[in-house]
């Protein structure tokens, strides 16, 4: 499975968190995995699978580090292929929620809802 293919045209929902999980990574490197797993609201075994995949794509980088002798720690750092494509599903998605707000605008003012603030413009 290419890159394509793993991040295909349709955002679905796994792909809707590998997003989530790219933006707050590159929010927060140090992040555990489960507190990303309770800020995304998804399961740590799903997190963790969603996590490898992303390694495997080549898109994060795991690195090993400790404060403390006795606990290791991890840092998750996106590659530059990882920023590349977070960026293009940032814009995708952009675009599919663009979409949607003007579909919904189109079926409101076909059942004649007309929004206060819109008719103040006019």
């Amino acid at each position: 499975m290419n890159s394509k293919e793993f991040f295909n045209k349709n955002l679905d929902k796994d792909t809707e968190k590998k997003l989530d999980i790219l933006r707050q990574l590159n929010k927060n490197p140090g992040v555990s995995q489960r507190d990303l797993a309770d800020e995304i609201g998804i399961s740590l075994g799903k997190i963790n699978y969603l996590l490898n995949e992303l390694v495997k794509k080549g898109l994060i980088k795991v690195d090993n580090f400790s404060k403390n002798k006795s606990k290791i720690n991890y840092i998750y750092l996106l590659t530059p292929k990882g920023i590349s494509t977070k960026l293009n599903l940032t814009i995708k998605f952009m675009k599919r929620k663009l979409r949607e707000y003007d579909e919904l605008k189109k079926d409101l003012k076909e059942d004649n809802y007309v929004d206060s603030s819109e008719s103040q413009k006019k």
